[in-house]
């Protein structure tokens, strides 16, 4: 099986670096130095622990293969058109339930720690993900026939479309294609710190599941990037770990096993006295001091 992502890592350095370069020609704002260094930082370190991560995930799909219900045949054409489809379709629920369950946040908040948004940021990569189980969303593949090098070719192909939307530089498409794809304007929303762009835009390839599950938006102003509440901090190390290791602080000061256990698999920013706010409560308080007062 080769690993497409490391033979496009000399393109996706090229790209960098015209896109650095138009940049500045433009003067815009668009790239800071540490923080580009940090994501490339994110960048090397997920290739390399992605050997034994994805050698844990090829070996996984591998043995559920082996429990397979059917046979998918991968030398016909329409095969691939329904893994494709089945791909984007779990990396839609995977990227979702990312931001909705916070031990997998854990790992998923790495690329969303940059408070720019460049093709720099693409490669801001967990170096987690694997290691702590992410794909589970795509285990029912190899369960129903499809090989093992084609789920992983898909997932591959589906990151490597999702590179070259990382950009400001690109405004929006025509309407149809805006519909259909997930484009730059989209992801841009998803990037967003807003409250209005929270938990919007979980599209690989298609943003069409956005639209038919309700979480689709419009872009509709310039995002602020980066988390509610940002790390402040340009170190690979810490950027990697730090929302584990606030996940480890919060268990050890929960009074129950029950509230350890929201801090784990809880929404991100949920808390048992009410100390920290998920997107929902905030969106709960943001409709409260809307309303207007009743008259008596």
């Amino acid at each position: 099986m080769r690993d497409l992502i490391q033979y496009a890592i000399p393109g996706f350095v090229l790209l960098l670096v015209v896109e650095v370069i138009v940049t500045a020609i433009q003067h815009k704002d668009y790239y800071e130095t540490k923080d580009t260094a940090s994501s490339l930082s994110m960048g090397i370190g997920n290739v390399i622990v992605g050997f034994v991560g994805k050698a844990l995930v090829f070996g996984t799909y591998s043995l559920v293969y082996q429990l397979r219900l059917f046979t998918v045949d991968m030398t016909q054409g329409w095969a691939w058109v329904v893994l494709f489809f089945a791909d984007d379709f779990s990396y839609y629920w995977f990227h979702r339930i990312s931001h909705s369950s916070r031990y997998f946040w854990a790992s998923h908040v790495v690329h969303h720690s940059s408070m720019k948004y460049n093709l720099g940021t693409a490669l801001r990569q967990t170096w987690t993900g694997n290691l702590s189980g992410a794909f589970i969303f795509w285990i029912w593949l190899p369960l129903i026939g499809f090989s093992p090098v084609a789920i992983m070719t898909m997932q591959s192909i589906s990151l490597l479309y999702q590179f070259w939307i990382h950009t400001e530089h690109i405004n929006k498409f025509p309407a149809p294609i805006e519909f259909i794809f997930n484009t730059p304007s989209h992801h841009r929303v998803h990037h967003g710190s807003d409250l209005d762009y929270l938990d919007k835009n979980h599209a690989g390839v298609l943003i069409i599941w956005d639209r038919l599950f309700g979480t689709f938006a419009l872009e509709k102003k310039r995002p602020t990037y980066g988390l509610t509440a940002n790390i402040h901090t340009h170190n690979p190390v810490r950027i990697a770990f730090h929302e584990w290791a606030a996940i480890g602080q919060d268990i050890r000061k929960a009074p129950s096993l029950k509230i350890a256990l929201g801090y784990i698999f809880g929404p991100p920013g949920w808390s048992h006295d009410g100390s920290r706010k998920t997107t929902r409560q905030l969106r709960t308080e943001q409709v409260t001091v809307s309303e207007p007062a009743s008259h008596v």
